[in-house]
């Protein structure tokens, strides 16, 4: 039996398939012994660390930084069900207590749920003194969720700066920066008006802000730019652009997909022909070394020359009524009549079902909308509890739940629109009118008609 090269392919790591359908990542061994090295050396593993991991095997931060890791380093590992965290968040920190784990993590939603669902009888009951790296990631990390989880499980030995804000993908095989074990999450406070147009400017205490939060420095033996999508020439260090990536835990590409291989996997710099890099389809930038993620490309929002990420819009519209989920929203652009305008679809808490007043939850939706972005929202549908798609990891599945909208096929308890028919159908037959017509343009590609 021949020996396994370092470079064969040792697994297919799909993308969650927020932004398109899942891609196999092909991951080759020596990807995953350079990620799991870093990850045991940037989270400071040793033979008497302990883990508690719920997230699913199947989720790349489940598999490699949950079971692989463990087994790389040589320490315990305690493993629970998603479905057990889902239903109860707090039998997660129960068993970081009961256990003495040193560490365990997962997306912002999970620590968001506990903060918010624990009570003082539960908070009596917690040791959570062991924790030592509070990993997050795997989608965008909230200042605000930082500050809540860290302020109410402070009675209960949590350290705020046991909270390690981590970047990575599956086309990474996991990690691609971290920061420190010791140090408190850095934040960075910038002009939202600014970030708008993708500069980077302090706001040093003004209302037009919006706090970001560092996700660390580049592992060792690999390189982080920040990269103009169009020009594809390195930025300066206050403008926001795609993040790239070389180095060795980049995987091999797509699984029998040469063509999308080839653009995301063989990128060079223009001007430098430096290269290849991955190009990751996520925006940020690097201040002082520090990553900072924004968003992604295919997400953003662009009205009237402004980006607006969803991210954003999407936590203000949770917020904007306690009848409204949250974590269960999705905030997208359509074009209407050669404009693109504001489409919002969130989830309804199950309590509040049979007892909605949906004109008093649009009203407020769409004032919150309107004082903290400046945007006017075209559609928002409120839709059952449950129904908004997700990922494996829990970020919502945007592109999946525009092309639900467009078709009509959304869970809807109530939609309210600026259109006079006031329905996503319309929406949906106005797209397909737009299609037809463009493709009965005559061009140089289409010359016969």
């Amino acid at each position: 039996m021949a020996a396994t090269s370092d470079r064969n392919i040792a697994l297919l790591q799909y993308t969650s398939g927020s932004t398109g359908n899942p891609k196999g990542v092909a991951i080759a061994h020596d990807n995953l012994w350079h990620n799991l090295d870093a990850i045991y050396q940037c989270f400071g593993h040793q033979p008497d660390s302990r883990g508690v991991i719920w997230l699913p095997p199947y989720h790349d931060m489940g598999l490699i930084g949950g079971i692989l890791q463990p087994l790389y380093g040589g320490f315990e590992v305690t493993l629970m069900s998603p479905v057990d965290f889902l239903q109860k968040p707090w039998r997660w920190l129960q068993a970081i207590s009961r256990y003495r784990a040193t560490t365990s993590g997962g997306p912002n939603f999970a620590y968001e749920l506990c903060a918010r669902k624990i009570t003082e009888e539960q908070l009596s009951r917690l040791d959570l003194s062991s924790w030592e790296v509070a990993f997050t990631g795997a989608e965008p990390i909230n200042a605000e969720t930082i500050e809540q989880f860290a302020t109410v499980f402070a009675p209960c030995g949590f350290r705020r700066e046991a909270f390690y804000p981590c970047y990575g993908m599956a086309e990474t095989t996991l990690i691609v920066s971290g920061g420190s074990t010791t140090a408190a999450p850095v934040l960075h406070s910038v002009k939202a008006s600014s970030l708008a147009q993708n500069q980077i400017v302090a706001a040093n205490g003004e209302q037009d802000s919006r706090t970001v939060v560092g996700c660390g420095k580049s592992l060792a033996d690999q390189t982080v730019l920040i990269v103009d999508p169009e020009t594809r020439i390195e930025c300066p260090e206050d403008q926001v652009g795609e993040i790239w990536v070389a180095g060795p835990s980049v995987a091999r590409g797509y699984w029998q997909r040469p063509q999308e291989t080839e653009q995301a996997f063989q990128a060079y710099l223009a001007d430098t022909n430096a290269g290849p890099f991955l190009r990751t389809g996520d925006l940020g930038f690097i201040s002082e070394g520090e990553l900072y993620i924004t968003g992604r490309i295919k997400d953003t929002i662009i009205i009237r020359g402004q980006n607006h990420y969803p991210t954003d819009i999407e936590r203000t519209v949770e917020n904007s009524h306690p009848a409204l989920r949250l974590g269960c929203g999705a905030a997208f652009g359509i074009e209407i009549a050669g404009r693109e305008r504001l489409v919002v679809v969130q989830e309804v808490e199950r309590s509040y079902l049979r007892r909605l007043d949906d004109r008093e939850v649009v009203g407020q939706l769409r004032q919150a909308v309107a004082s903290e972005h400046g945007l006017e929202v075209y559609a928002a549908v409120l839709v059952k509890t449950g129904s908004i798609p997700k990922t494996s990891s829990g970020k919502i599945r945007r592109y999946a739940c525009r092309s639900s909208f467009e078709t009509g096929s959304l869970n809807v308890v109530s939609d309210w629109s600026e259109n006079p028919h006031g329905k996503a159908e319309f929406v949906h037959l106005w797209t397909q009118t737009e299609s037809l017509l463009k493709k009965l343009q005559p061009s140089e590609h289409n010359s016969n008609l």
